[in-house]
């Protein structure tokens, strides 16, 4: 929206607030950043706090901390419930503010080009680390005597089950209603972009739909800011029943993978996704320091989704387009899954590994080649990640599929990290697809990440 005029300018304030692209007006001052809150009044204290206190309640208390599990699912599934309305109210206003459709389009097909680079870099990093650092070798398991057992078999059941042409027949709803009623989030991306393009072609006739489209979106991201303040309550229970349930002695039991996961994601956001935004003249630092509340709500969560209509809005007060941010963001929670790709390409191999199943270069490639689909053939599925191991293990044959055994102890604990790269990959592909448009200010977002307040503060962030 457009800020007024100062009284003793003397002009007239605009009253049209569409933030118009093509308009030729001067860009108005740019106000300063108020005063920002004492650090023990900030969303990420309270949380890393929260996450801390779950740590040491399930570590000391486990069955207290399994008995927490409701506290952390119904915030989560709070977070949800938002979801599917907000990426729908985003990508409808998104399309009805443009000048033209065929800009949608060249978004998205944009946006599928950067998933995929993201995804394959991903998945040949993930290969070259178990490569060198081999973590399974000396595990000797013998295959015949794994048996698949309570949710590891009903994943590898589930996965059986993933194929491309699955994943393309279930983007199209068999009711709009149902679309939101189950979450599906591919379903409602289809049904709001399908929506959004009826809107521009009735012209003059659509134009009040889509003004009230941006008056409801703001009505449920106010709701979104009420659930945020239960954020510390919600890390709180979901971080306590992990520990509580699982143990810290699961860590050191596959340390060597965990810390090569860790590892390899980390280097991938650092330096891969570092490398990307250094071509734009934007520091990966000061972008995960801007992002930190939403990258601890992640980690006590486990869950990327819990953030989705916070990173939107925050990619938003970069001064990205918004229908870049509602195209680009909730598509890459199914198409840009960096941390789950390269987990898939360790645990593979690392199964491989640990049951002495060799795997020449060109079966390796060959994994490679299934993994590209299977990483992104669950996309919004419950357990996601082992769904798609399971798949790609389901397709190649080689590697025992009864190998996951071997990693489902730990799997809890790789989730978050799973979820953090996710988290940044879509952050870093947004913008990389909002410059690519030409429609990205490097002095403004780097203006932002330096204050680390928007230029337009949205109502669900103050």
């Amino acid at each position: 929206m457009a800020a007024p005029a100062s009284p003793t300018s003397g002009a007239t304030p605009d009253p049209s607030p569409s933030p118009s692209l093509s308009s030729s007006s001067p860009p108005l001052p740019v106000p300063g950043p108020p005063p920002s809150k004492p650090w023990y009044k900030q969303l990420y204290f309270w949380v890393l706090t929260a996450i801390v206190c779950g740590i040491l309640t399930g570590w000391l208390w486990p069955d207290v901390g399994v008995g927490l599990e409701p506290v952390g699912t119904t915030f989560v599934s709070a977070i949800k419930m938002l979801i599917a309305p907000i990426v729908f109210l985003t990508i409808v206003g998104g399309i009805g503010g443009v000048d033209s459709l065929r800009r949608v389009g060249r978004v998205g097909l944009k946006s599928l080009v950067c998933f995929q680079a993201g995804t394959l870099v991903a998945l040949a990093l993930g290969l070259l680390a178990v490569n060198v650092f081999r973590p399974g070798a000396g595990v000797h398991a013998d295959p015949g005597e794994l048996r698949l057992a309570g949710d590891a078999a009903q994943y590898v059941k589930d996965g059986e089950g993933q194929s491309w042409w699955h994943f393309l027949t279930d983007v199209v709803p068999s009711s709009a209603v149902g679309a939101f009623a189950e979450g599906n989030i591919l379903q409602v991306i289809f049904f709001a972009v399908l929506f959004g393009i009826a809107l521009k072609a009735v012209g003059p006739t659509g134009v009040p739909i889509v003004e009230g489209i941006n008056r409801l979106s703001t009505v449920v991201f106010k709701i979104l800011h009420y659930i945020m303040l239960a954020a510390p309550v919600g890390a709180f229970g979901a971080m306590a029943f992990t520990i509580g349930k699982y143990g810290i002695s699961t860590l050191t039991s596959l340390g060597r993978l965990i810390g090569l996961f860790y590892g390899t994601s980390l280097f991938f956001v650092v330096v891969v996704l570092g490398g990307a935004l250094a071509l734009l003249r934007i520091s990966v630092f000061r972008l995960l320091h801007y992002l930190r509340e939403e990258f601890l709500i992640v980690l006590g969560t486990s869950s990327s989704e819990s953030v989705l209509p916070r990173l939107m809005t925050k990619l938003t007060g970069l001064g990205v387009r918004r229908d870049i941010v509602g195209l680009t963001v909730p598509t890459g929670y199914s198409f840009n899954l960096d941390g789950s790709s390269i987990y898939l390409s360790l645990a593979t191999v690392y199964i491989a590994q640990a049951t002495d199943t060799p795997l020449s270069l060109p079966q390796q490639l060959g994994l490679l080649a299934v993994m590209i689909l299977t990483s992104k053939g669950s996309g919004g599925v419950t357990g996601a990640g082992f769904i798609a191991l399971a798949a790609t293990l389901s397709s190649v044959g080689t590697v025992p599929a009864a190998g996951i055994m071997l990693i489902f102890g730990i799997d809890k604990f790789m989730s978050e990290c799973r979820a953090l790269t996710n988290l940044a990959g879509n952050s870093v592909a947004t913008l990389l697809v909002a410059r690519w448009e030409g429609a990205l200010d490097i002095a403004r977002v780097n203006r932002v990440l330096r204050t680390g307040t928007p230029q337009d503060r949205p109502a669900d962030l103050n």
